[in-house]
């Protein structure tokens, strides 16, 4: 059986230092008692629009805040 909860978080803007609240709701079969899980989830901030990458537990504790970098970008050779 999967397991549900929401958690609600606030926290501060890396670019602007705004302060945004949400409020993720978490499922899978990681949500089991004792476990030590960490989640992450992209939110944008509504004052700049710059992308926040938050690292948390499932129980609400919210391990770390990073400026979203995307994802790592591979050259490719010109044909020229």
């Amino acid at each position: 059986m999967t397991m549900e909860v929401c958690v609600t978080i606030d926290f501060a803007c890396c670019s602007c230092e705004q302060t945004i609240g949400v409020t993720l709701k978490c499922q899978g079969k990681g949500l089991h008692s004792g476990s030590r899980a960490v989640a992450s989830v992209n939110v944008p901030c509504p004052t700049c629009n710059s992308i926040n990458q938050l690292f948390f537990e499932p129980n609400g504790t919210l391990r770390a805040v990073h400026a979203y970098r995307g994802p790592a970008r591979s050259l490719e050779p010109s044909m020229n």
